[in-house]
């Protein structure tokens, strides 16, 4: 071991300084040559800026593709030094640069079908006996060029075996009938990562795929498995992979906005390493949060991906790797080939061959290998690609070996054609080093997947085994360390079970991702597979979250309620001081306070307001149709009994005090019995406004179901409001000529103020008919029956206490002020006018 090493060290610092004669490694001669495509250079010069179809020249050298074409001239060696497999056979090469580009890949290619130690290929009716230049072709790495390459080799139904185009496409055997490959199909892939999805219960993702062959098949075939599995994809997005190109970064700056307006926490990332490196650059800058990013074997190991700086502060890094077995001495062959290339023996020994395959018909395979040391490449060496490869060569040597009719001790050369060659590669099974495999249906070797998981230790990246993929996931999460503080898995979920009483409320691009949310309430839901909630009968309420409805409870003013036994006791009240005050005053009818106050007016008013009172119970308890009729009807005709007795004494005053030049003349139609007329006209007029409401609109018994979440309720509903200005509006004309006519009256000497009651009476009655519309619109429903109590009582106790009351304690308590002198008749008692006669 330590002569390896020192063998390495001194080929790195040879081969630093001198140009080898890496470039004459990639042909040699041989009783079947194999085609060989590999990805030696990239960055191709600019392609749309060819005006002329010369050569295109890759721009510098991808060593991992170097590392793959010498893993294909070590096989071929190997093979060539064996007795067991195609003793007395050997094999040649040409391999050549496909610079991830198609248009350089075709070139290689179409000389790969001229026609043998010739540069032309035939046009022929039939190519049965045709005999191309090469028995096989291996490579080229990507499903993009393999989609080119291989519908030409098929045409010739020339084997064509990729080392890496994992595309689902190409299984398609009509379509590509001599295409194989010896890594399975991305559509394996796929399973594997929504078995890991579904392990972790991850059904919110985000999903990405560089804008190519395998990254749109890879989203496509991951979208419609995940749907069927119940993963949800929040969001879908192409990322460009021509750079640089006309709003490259844009399009990479708008997937990066979808992404953190999904709020996923995990991400699949389908794309080769180049596109993926430029999308994880870009997630830094921006600021990404950490995200689990799902790797796909093509970046999840990539040496330029894990050398972007700060790549370790994406998050976790999970990823998928194809099984593959080390190539036994492949490390000493590669480190002796780096010493040999820089001896001139051995350079001018590898010439030679290059001189006998006619090296001049495409130039120099890769003039950039020339200029490589072994550090440029020492990474690479154990690269599990080269498995790949190896694996392809041999099973190329396996089919020949079987077509060539071998035994142990040797085979006939003889010519195979294309065509029988790929015969045999359809059933072929083999072996590899013990490790028997078999192309199947997709025409490709299932080796099935590693897991691994990026771990950082000391600022070093370690790629840890965490389990693999064949038929089954098998994965051990005790080593994984998730990004989160607590290392704990960071959910990324977009569904849960909903429970009985809730709905799905969908979010994101598809019905399968939504939210349980609790039904609202007055809905129900018993059942889990009932996608909505459905609503409650009318009659019927339910809380949130419910499975059933529940009937709903009449709502109106309870008899038992506090405020409706303090409304009531206060009804009392003023029923009571209404029938004593009128029994005062009906014992005291002859006196001159009860003539001065209105005699037999006076007791009216105060039985009116005795039955105001009374209707206030209309309002409490459940309300009736014939209840509805009577309410405002009884309250608004006792008022007007009431005001306009009022009417009538407040006219008399302002006769005999304001217009005392006609007060004889008029005051016989305000007093004595012609004054019952007027108090008859006002009541009449107040009937029929009240008729006229109820025979055009009356109030309607209404059963509101909306308005109260838990109960239904039960109130009088007005179908007409002018009616009711109506109805409220004369008796409120009277009280604003009662207030006319009294405010402004002023007594002299020891005489009562009979008009200050009244006009304080008045007062009274619209400050609460303010107070009642301004308490009526904001009051709960349920309390508006409770609002027009309180208007009603106020009235009357307003009554009672400015205009009746005072005159009952100078009855009660003093009855020496009950004299002419203090309450003189004006009505009786005109004075003379002082200009007559």
């Amino acid at each position: 071991m330590a002569g390896i090493l020192l063998l390495l060290l001194s080929a790195g610092s040879a081969a630093a300084h001198a140009l080898t004669c890496m470039s004459a490694q990639f042909k040699r001669p041989g009783h079947y040559i194999l085609g060989g495509l590999f990805p030696f250079g990239i960055n191709t010069v600019n392609l749309s800026a060819r005006v002329e179809p010369t050569a295109v020249v890759c721009e510098r050298l991808y060593a991992a593709g170097l590392i793959w074409a010498l893993g294909m001239k070590f096989t071929v060696d190997e093979i060539n030094n064996s007795t067991a497999l195609l003793p007395g056979v050997q094999l040649g090469y040409e391999i050549y640069d496909s610079c991830f580009e198609p248009v350089v890949a075709l070139q290689p290619s179409l000389l790969f079908l001229t026609r043998e130690r010739s540069t032309g290929i035939d046009v022929l009716c039939n190519y049965t006996d045709y005999q191309p230049r090469v028995a096989a072709v291996i490579g080229p790495h990507t499903s993009d060029l393999c989609m080119v390459t291989a519908k030409l080799f098929s045409f010739f139904l020339t084997p064509q075996v990729s080392y890496g185009a994992s595309a689902d496409k190409l299984s398609n055997s009509e379509l590509y009938p001599s295409f194989f490959r010896t890594v399975p199909s991305d559509k394996r892939q796929v399973e594997a990562m929504i078995h890991l999805l579904n392990r972790f219960e991850w059904n919110w993702i985000a999903v990405i795929g560089s804008d190519d062959e395998y990254g749109r098949e890879g989203l496509s075939l991951f979208i419609n498995l995940a749907t069927s599995y119940g993963i949800c994809i929040a969001y879908e997005g192409v990322i460009p992979t021509n750079w640089p190109a006309p709003n490259s970064w844009e399009k990479l700056d708008e997937v990066i906005k979808y992404v953190n307006s999904t709020q996923v926490n995990v991400i699949v990332l389908f794309s080769i390493d180049r596109p993926a490196q430029a999308l994880l650059e870009r997630c830094i800058k921006k600021g990404l949060s950490q995200k689990v990013w799902i790797a796909t074997e093509a970046w999840v190991m990539s040496d330029i991906i894990i050398s972007i700086p700060r790549i370790r502060t994406i998050g976790t890094v999970i990823g998928f790797i194809i099984k593959g077995g080390e190539v036994p001495g492949f490390v000493e062959y590669v480190t002796q080939l780096f010493a040999s290339v820089q001896q001139e023996s051995f350079c001018q020994a590898s010439q030679e061959w290059s001189r006998q395959m006619e090296s001049g018909v495409l130039g120099p395979q890769c003039e950039h290998c020339n200029r490589a040391g072994w550090q440029d490449v020492a990474s690479f060496v154990m690269h599990r690609q080269t498995y790949a490869v190896y694996v392809a060569v041999y099973s190329v040597a396996h089919a020949l070996h079987k077509a060539l009719g071998c035994t142990k001790e040797r085979c006939s050369v003889v010519p195979i054609k294309s065509w029988q060659l790929l015969e045999v590669m359809r059933t072929l099974q083999f072996k590899v080093n013990n490790y028997s495999f078999k192309f199947d249906q997709s025409q490709s070797t299932n080796m099935g997947y590693e897991i691994l998981l990026w771990s950082w230790q000391n600022h070093t990246l370690h790629h840890v085994p965490i389990g693999d993929y064949e038929t089954a996931l098998s994965i051990d999460e005790s080593l994984i360390q998730f990004h989160t503080e607590d290392n704990k898995n960071p959910m990324s979920t977009c569904f849960s079970h909903c429970k009985p009483g809730q709905m799905k409320r969908v979010k994101g691009f598809h019905l399968c991702c939504y939210d349980c949310i609790n039904c609202p309430r007055n809905t129900y839901k018993d059942s889990k597979e009932d996608m909505f909630c459905f609503p409650c009968p009318r009659h019927q309420w339910s809380p949130a979250q419910s499975i059933q409805c529940w009937d709903r409870t009449e709502r109106y003013l309870f008899w038992g309620e506090p405020l409706t036994v303090g409304l009531l006791i206060l009804t009392l009240v003023a029923l009571a001081l209404s029938c004593l005050a009128a029994a005062l005053f009906y014992k005291s009818l002859g006196t001159p306070l009860v003539q001065a106050a209105g005699g037999w007016m006076s007791i009216c008013a105060l039985l009116s307001l005795s039955l105001m009172s009374v209707s206030t119970a209309l309002h409490a308890g459940k309300p009736s149709h014939y209840i509805c009729l009577m309410y405002h009807p009884v309250y608004a005709l006792c008022l007007s009994i009431c005001f306009s007795t009022l009417l009538v004494k407040s006219l008399q005053i302002a006769l005999v005090t304001e217009f005392k030049s006609c007060a004889r003349a008029l005051l016989p139609w305000v007093t004595q019995r012609r004054a019952w007329i007027l108090v008859a006209s006002c009541f009449l007029v107040e009937g029929l406004l009240c008729l006229g409401s109820l025979c055009s609109t009356p109030p309607l018994l209404e059963y509101d179901y909306k308005l109260l979440p838990t109960e239904t309720l039960v109130y009088c509903r007005l179908q007409s409001w002018l009616f009711f200005i109506l109805v409220h509006g004369f008796n409120s004309a009277v009280a604003f000529v009662c207030f006319l006519c009294t405010f402004m009256v002023q007594t002299s000497g020891k005489k009562y103020n009979v008009a200050r009651g009244i006009t304080f009476t008045m007062l009274t009655y619209f400050f609460t008919w303010i107070f009642f519309i301004a308490t009526y619109t904001t009051i709960k429903p349920t309390y508006k029956p409770a609002a027009q109590m309180g208007a009603i009582l106020s009235t009357v106790l307003g009554t009672l206490l400015a205009n009746y009351l005072p005159k009952c304690y100078i009855l009660q308590f003093k009855p020496d002020w009950n004299t002419l002198e203090r309450f003189p008749n004006d009505a009786q008692d005109v004075p003379e006018d002082k200009d007559s006669g």
